[in-house]
């Protein structure tokens, strides 16, 4: 599975899950690097058939609707499209 790790400044266990064509995802990592944190992203329609039903089912527990950017903050916040201000003050706790 390709999960790919940014280094950054750690604010605790950032995942990114993203579709590698979507503006919105690119536009989420793009503020990450801005903000210079350390993430982890994956891109769900680059998976294999097997491993991309094991990924959605992760991202169903916190998005039902499996819609990206789908970002999930320490295993507590969900922050579900690109949402500037959300992002940058989930990164303050």
């Amino acid at each position: 599975m390709d999960i790919v790790h940014v280094k950054g400044k750690n604010k605790g266990d950032i995942m990114l899950y993203a579709i590698s064509t979507c503006g919105w995802c690119k536009k989420t990592k793009s503020l990450l690097n801005t903000l210079g944190v350390e993430y982890r992203y994956i891109n769900v329609d680059l998976l294999e058939k097997s491993e991309k039903a094991k990924i959605e089912e992760q991202v169903k527990q916190w998005n039902p609707n499996r819609n990206y950017p789908t970002l999930i903050i320490n295993n507590k916040i969900c922050v579900i499209g690109y949402k500037e201000e959300e992002i940058k003050e989930a990164l303050k706790q």
